[in-house]
């Protein structure tokens, strides 16, 4: 069914549609900043899809040398603002995977996300040990939903019913069939990542920017998974993305279908 969606989504837009989205801060347009990579387009991502290829079979339709950055775990102190610095810096924007407790705990970084113009996504309530797939189904859906909540009333002061941006990203990526058709069903879109830094291990930022470099050279194209919680990606990240424009590369912002970018 999911597979069936996202072929009617990309298979009734052609490819050059998707890519003449609106465009957004350029290098050009970047203030004091005019060789910084910038945001290139805006794509709309429709309910319920299921994308990153280290999940899914399929993933979003990117070009040759288009990244979608994410970052998972945070609000996090420090280096959640240093990346948010680095970002606005270079008129980037990201998409921001939240675990629950961090949000509630770190509401004011929320915000800033959103004003900065960040999409804010969700990654659970408290990344659970034990992996939502481990876990009873109905105590799993919970603790997603819990999640939800809390990152909306951080986010936006208020919290009922759907979130106000249906993306979601398994802890682990571990998910399961049952909880994946749950979320469909709900309109909540679930995303892996296409290749990605590996920052929950230790090395230097200099070791793991030629790491994601070299993966990035490898795939082309496509979604990037950071740690917005690690000292390592914090420091890496205004070396990565100056890299990103040297190369050519080209930064996508992704937000829910129908939001023109606000949400």
């Amino acid at each position: 069914m999911i597979r069936s969606r996202f072929s009617r989504w990309i298979g009734g837009i052609s490819l050059p549609a998707l890519l003449l989205a609106a465009h957004t801060a350029t290098a050009a347009e970047c203030p004091g900043h005019p060789g910084a990579v910038g945001t290139s387009r805006v794509m709309e991502v429709p309910a319920g899809v299921q994308v990153g290829t280290k999940s899914f079979p399929t993933t979003l339709p990117l070009a040759e040398k288009e990244v979608i950055l994410t970052f998972d775990d945070g609000p996090w102190p420090g280096t959640t603002a240093a990346i948010l610095d680095a970002l606005k810096a270079r008129c980037v924007r990201a998409t921001f995977f939240l675990i629950g407790q961090n949000a509630k705990a770190r509401p004011e970084l929320v915000r800033r996300q959103i004003a900065e113009g960040h999409t804010v996504a969700h990654h659970s309530m408290t990344h659970p040990t034990e992996t939502l797939a481990k876990m009873p189904f109905e105590a799993a859906v919970g603790e997603i939903d819990r999640g939800m909540a809390a990152d909306d009333l951080a986010a936006y002061g208020s919290a009922a019913g759907a979130p106000r941006v249906p993306f979601f990203r398994f802890p682990g990526f571990a998910s399961t069939p049952r909880l994946l058709d749950n979320l469909s069903a709900r309109g909540i879109s679930v995303f892996g990542a296409d290749f990605w830094a590996s920052d929950w291990n230790r090395m230097t930022p200099a070791q793991q920017l030629e790491l994601v470099l070299g993966r990035l050279e490898a795939a082309g194209r496509g979604i990037v998974l950071f740690h917005d919680t690690k000292a390592q990606t914090a420091e890496m990240i205004p070396a990565f993305l100056d890299a990103l424009a040297q190369r050519g590369y080209r930064v996508v912002h992704m937000v829910p279908a129908g939001t023109g970018g606000q949400k």
